[in-house]
């Protein structure tokens, strides 16, 4: 899988005097309010807008706010736009799969099962009558979204839809009218400038010194507000990133591009910073290199990633790990959750020295209709929480920095055949196997090009290589992989006592009158000279 094409960093902004948030308030308001103007105005140009259209719309926020503000904000609203011309997209393709699932379903007779490829009929004519109502709705919402695309039509809600329609459920969200208010403004504000190579620091909106001292250009009906020559205002804090500082210092030394956000959690009453820059992607390295060292699959399940290291000829070797999380909460301790345990499991790998981690290319888009599992919904409501999507690419971007390379595998039978042919033979006294243990295991072997059984049918001649090797587990290059196995010390027999075992081997120990022969010293005496 390729690398990341670019790096966003977070840090918090302490010790703001209260003039400093009046003015990141008034600032994000009023700029909020023009990304809203603007963003009615791109929706109104829906697929007629050029870059005539974009070069007028700058030159009208360019009096009420500077040039770069400006193209920020233009910027900001056309791919908040087409953002939202892609979820209609995939909001289309949604319907279209729910209608070709209920029209195949009604087409079978009521209470027929269905199969590994399809789901059957429905179970009773009142669930038929329904879902054939069903099938009415979803095709006039599927002719509404077409004609909205074919227009070029977008419904987008500056601060979220989920966060407007809270507003009349504030008992449940455990939210007041003022707190919910709070919320709403902080979330329309718009305080995000982005970087241009060649300006001082990287960014003449939002400056940031390699000393850590915070800079913003004023809109020009605040210009009052501001305590540094040219219209600017400067924070009182100083501020570093732990993560990535040394790169990003070198960047704005060197005057390159860097992209700032300022976002106030009204939760938390805490101000954040997040810098961001694009990096070039590293070329992948070739898959027999990044498999010299074995490879580490991965099966991840709703709670916990479960990983098993395979040796170069895909035999695991040692014990399983578990990497434990939580998905319940909020979206950011979610987002907590998979980080950590994705640092846990890049540590792991890289005591073992394996260079590269296989992981299944996952994709529950069909899944998740009701349509397929209507009744089921628990195992809905589970692979919907899935971030199937979101730990890929956050694996992907945390792997770029340690060198381990990332290989995204076909999902399909992993799980059942690595629990038909590898959890059992893994089982022992002291080692309980899980189903999603083995599913590791054949994750890891696909990804190496192995069949995920463990053994093919013997050669049907001889046990000679006349029809071929008896076991897959050695390619066919491999010295010794048709060698005797190793002695064994010890008896060779299953039903040796306790206390018995040690003298079982040498039958001369048991002080037996019948003792074999063949343990006795014998030697040819010699022959007589007088013969």
């Amino acid at each position: 899988m390729p690398g990341p094409s670019g790096v966003a960093v977070r840090t918090r902004l302490k010790q703001l005097t209260s003039a400093d948030e009046k003015v990141l308030a008034l600032v994000g308001g009023h700029l909020g309010s023009l990304a809203s103007r603007d963003l009615k105005v791109r929706c109104a140009d829906g697929l007629g807008h050029s870059a005539e259209t974009w070069a007028a719309r700058k030159r009208g926020l360019t009096p009420v706010s500077s040039s770069r503000w400006a193209g920020s904000l233009t910027k900001a609203t056309h791919e908040q736009w087409a953002l939202a011309r892609r979820g209609q997209l995939a909001h289309i393709r949604s319907l279209e799969a729910g209608i070709r699932t209920i029209v195949h379903r009604l087409s079978l007779p009521v209470g027929k099962k269905g199969s590994k490829q399809a789901p059957g009929g429905y179970r009773s004519k009142r669930e038929w009558h329904a879902k054939t109502r069903r099938l009415h709705v979803l095709e006039d919402r599927l002719e509404r979204a077409r004609a909205d695309r074919e227009a070029g039509t977008v419904h987008v809600v500056r601060g979220g839809k989920r966060l407007a329609r809270t507003r009349h459920h504030l008992s449940a969200a455990g939210l007041t009218e003022d707190g919910w208010r709070r919320r709403w403004e902080a979330e329309r504000w718009f305080l995000q400038a982005d970087g241009e190579s060649g300006k001082r620091y990287g960014n003449e909106t939002i400056r940031i010194s390699p000393d850590g001292e915070v800079s913003i250009k004023l809109p020009a009906p605040l210009a009052g507000l501001a305590n540094a020559p040219h219209g600017r205002y400067v924070l009182a804090t100083q501020v570093r990133f732990p993560h990535r500082g040394q790169e990003w210092a070198d960047r704005v030394a060197a005057n390159r591009a860097v992209a700032y956000r300022i976002h106030y959690d009204t939760g938390r009453d805490r101000w954040y910073l997040t810098a961001s820059w694009q990096i070039p992607v590293a070329k992948t390295i070739p898959m027999a290199a990044a498999l010299a060292h074995g490879v580490i699959g991965v099966d991840m399940n709703a709670n916990h990633l479960a990983a098993w290291r395979l040796d170069v000829h895909g035999n695991p070797t040692g014990h399983p790990h578990r990497f434990l999380y939580d998905l319940t909460g909020t979206a950011q301790h979610r987002d907590a959750q998979v980080r950590h345990a994705l640092t846990r499991l890049l540590h792991w790998a890289r005591s073992c020295g394996v260079k590269a981690i296989a992981v299944e290319d996952l994709d529950f888009g069909a899944e998740k209709t009701r349509e397929k599992h209507g009744r089921r919904k628990r195992f809905r409501q589970l692979i919907s929480g899935m971030p199937t999507g979101r730990l890929r690419a956050r694996l992907t971007s945390m792997a770029d920095q340690t060198g381990i390379a990332i290989i995204a595998v076909d999902p399909a039978y992993t799980s059942r055949w690595g629990a038909q042919h590898w959890q059992k033979p893994l089982t022992s006294n002291t080692r309980k196997t899980t189903r999603h243990d083995a599913a590791a295991v054949a994750i890891g072997r696909r990804a190496q090009g192995h069949p995920i059984r463990r053994r093919t049918a013997p050669p049907p001649h001889d046990r000679s290589d006349r029809a071929g090797h008896r076991t897959v587990q050695a390619r066919p290059g491999v010295l010794g992989r048709e060698g005797t196995r190793p002695r064994i010390p010890g008896p060779r027999t299953r039903s040796v006592r306790a206390g018995r075992g040690a003298n079982a081997g040498n039958q001369n120990a048991q002080h037996r009158s019948g003792r074999s022969a063949e343990h006795e010293l014998w030697q040819q005496d010699s022959l007589p000279l007088s013969l």
